[in-house]
């Protein structure tokens, strides 16, 4: 892996698609321990979990289950903008099942406390989250993830998923902001 740069900022390397895949297999097992029997749906939050809800709803292998995607928008550029617009809605009826949100990260937790109340009006037995990343410094609220990837610091990534203004998504790797000049 070597360093990228995205709007004239310089990014190293940080997590590798093998510990990145490694992780995602050992969250959807799990999951699939804990919800085999049921009908669970994995709910993606787009457009940063994308690559992440695909590769563990494929790992989780839960006969009986089904994946949906909204769209929430709370970050500009490398910094969240403190409001969480919610972009596109869900049309499935979940009342009386489990679902299990997909993040790509759980920050200050804004996103996601936004959603499980929103989540809560349709009655579902339980709402999880997945969220492959986690800031655990940078918790704002009292939601914290049910399945965890990675805890990491304070810093802003890119990579499998995570953009900086929409690039650097395809990336297979994830890559931190340098902190060289």
């Amino acid at each position: 892996m070597d360093k990228v740069t995205y709007n004239g900022l310089t990014f190293k390397p940080y997590l590798t698609r093998e510990e990145i895949a490694n992780q995602v297999r050992r969250v959807a097992e799990e999951i699939r321990r804990d919800y085999a029997d049921e009908n669970p749906l994995f709910l993606c939050v787009l457009n940063g979990a994308a690559i992440f809800a695909v590769d563990l709803f494929r790992e989780c292998c839960i006969k009986q289950s089904e994946i949906s995607f909204i769209r929430f928008k709370s970050y500009e550029g490398t910094s969240t903008t403190g409001t969480v617009k919610q972009i596109m809605g869900l049309d499935e009826d979940i009342e009386g099942r489990t679902v299990i949100v997909v993040e790509d990260i759980v920050d200050t937790g804004f996103t996601a406390k936004q959603l499980i109340k929103a989540l809560a009006e349709k009655k579902p037995k339980e709402v999880k989250i997945a969220s492959l990343l986690f800031k655990p410094e940078s918790l704002q609220t009292e939601v914290k993830p049910d399945y965890v990837g990675f805890s990491i610091p304070s810093k802003f990534i890119i990579g499998y998923g995570l953009d900086i203004d929409g690039q650097a998504r395809n990336l297979c790797d994830i890559f931190v902001l340098s902190e060289d000049k």
